[in-house]
């Protein structure tokens, strides 16, 4: 069977995410390089974990969010379907087995908010580790030339997804610098990927829950 360790080895995938972070660093966008790739991939699969799915599933959720930014070096547009495509025919050369490369072409091709949708355990997984990577060192641009997304991340002084299984909850806590960045303007940003968050929460039977500052939000 193909291993996250195979994965992460892999040198045309290695290639895709450097690509990938080059791009959007060229665009201004915050950093989707191996820092994220690798958090998101721990997060997701530990979530699972946490919920009791079996080991290969939960092998599976770490290289979908290993994988699941690569389609931006083809373009940030639609780089989720994108990616899943890539990742399909990536994943079959290398000798995955054929329904193990589509459940994770399924979760990348569901992780970004505006054509996302929880409809599997990996793809509700990915969500919830993807949009809960809010830290200052994924801002790239330099002050002052910081937008509204580069204020929110820099100002995360801490973040941590934790699932509290016997309450029912997977809570997103945020330690936040408010002379930075005020707390409306995280709800400005985020708000879909808090909906899309909710979600998928929601696909686990769980609630979830947004903490700002000590603060229950949602």
């Amino acid at each position: 069977m193909i291993t996250y360790g195979d994965v992460r080895n892999n040198a045309d995938i290695r290639a895709l995410i450097e690509a990938s972070s080059e791009a959007l660093g060229a665009m201004g966008i915050t950093d989707h390089g191996f820092a994220h790739a690798e958090l998101s991939a721990v997060n997701a699969a530990r979530l699972l974990e946490t919920l009791d799915y079996e080991p290969r599933t939960c092998e599976l959720a770490k290289i979908a969010g290993y994988m699941h930014d690569i389609g931006n070096a083809v373009n940030r547009s639609f780089h989720a379907m994108t990616g899943g495509l890539l990742a399909f025919d990536l994943l079959r050369s290398m000798g995955m087995e054929t329904r193990e490369a589509i459940s994770i072409m399924t979760a990348i091709g569901n992780h970004d908010e505006g054509t996302a949708a929880p409809v599997t355990p990996l793809c509700a997984a990915l969500i919830l580790a993807d949009k809960s990577d809010v830290r200052r060192s994924r801002v790239r641009a330099k002050e002052p030339y910081f937008d509204i997304h580069d204020r929110v991340n820099y100002a995360a002084v801490d973040s941590s997804l934790t699932v509290f299984k016997e309450k029912g909850i997977i809570s997103l806590q945020l330690k936040i610098d408010t002379s930075i960045c005020a707390v409306m303007d995280y709800f400005e940003i985020f708000l879909t990927r808090i909906t899309l968050c909710r979600d998928a929460a929601e696909f686990f039977g769980m609630k979830f829950e947004l903490v700002i500052n000590e603060t229950r939000m949602l």
